[in-house]
């Protein structure tokens, strides 16, 4: 593997972009376990966002897998064709990945987003994308640790919010490997982590449509600290939450964050269903 410090100097700007949030991947080790952790092999479907340097891409690519990267960068983007064009199972969108339409570049069922996403958008693309179980069965990305880290949190747990109540609805997941800040170039001001997330067929929120469900929940969390007879008492009025809360067998003193998910589907029919 070529060191990144080696390739951006091929590159006619000669540095990372800081409007994109680029951060090059320089570890071996660690674009090896993502491999491993990702389970990909010979003719899996894989989507890279964010390539850069295509050092992820060539690991994917030797591991006999279908690549389609999708660049912003139009300078990353013709130095991907020049260096990895002629490679069999490549190819390339010089796009912004925000914009994309993933039914139309994701043809079929069974795609692997396998990426080190650029951080100033990385909670939006992974939302965008689990929007679209079946296209997308899982997706093994690098966040900053932080975000990971609320993305995944259990029902308990302090740093849990509706973001990780809308994420473990539509895919289970957990931190895989954690990335200190020197494994990238330049180093970023921030830890990084690599979750996997594995999407289900269709989104658990217990019968309710699942924007009906994310609107209860959102409601919940806009003070995450108050309990969930206030918060919700404030969104529907004290006397619809108090029965609902009731109904579905949920303390009306507890915080949002100590929810099970199954909590959320019995609490969002009472208020919704």
């Amino acid at each position: 593997m070529e060191h990144p410090a080696h390739l951006l100097r091929q590159l006619q700007h000669g540095h990372a972009r800081k409007r994109f949030g680029q951060h090059f991947l320089a570890s071996e080790g660690v674009l090896r376990r993502i491999i491993k952790e990702s389970g990909v092999g010979p003719g899996d479907k894989v989507v890279e966002i964010g390539p850069g340097l295509g050092a992820l891409t060539e690991c994917l690519l030797e591991a006999g897998c279908e690549v389609l990267a999708i660049e912003l960068d139009r300078d990353l983007a013709a130095f991907l064709r020049e260096r990895l064009g002629d490679r069999p199972g490549f190819s390339l969108i010089e796009q912004d990945a925000m914009t994309v339409d993933w039914a139309e570049v994701l043809p079929g069922e069974g795609w692997s987003c396998v990426a080190n996403l650029p951080y100033n958008v990385g909670t939006s693309l992974v939302t965008r994308l689990l929007a679209h179980p079946g296209r997308v069965r899982q997706l093994v990305v690098m966040l900053q640790k932080e975000v990971a880290e609320r993305m995944v949190a259990p029902a308990g747990s302090r740093k849990r919010g509706s973001l990780s109540v809308y994420c473990e609805s539509r895919a289970p997941g957990k931190v895989v490997i954690k990335v200190p800040p020197g494994a990238f170039l330049p180093p970023p001001k921030v830890a990084s982590a690599v979750i996997r997330l594995t999407l289900r067929e269709a989104p658990l929120t217990g019968g309710v449509d699942p924007a009906a469900f994310e609107k209860v929940v959102l409601a919940a969390f806009k003070s995450p600290r108050k309990t969930l007879r206030r918060t919700l008492g404030d969104r529907y009025g004290r006397d619809i939450a108090a029965a609902a809360l009731a109904a579905a067998g949920i303390d009306g003193s507890a915080r949002p964050s100590t929810l099970e998910l199954d909590s959320w589907g019995r609490l969002a029919d009472e208020l919704v269903g």
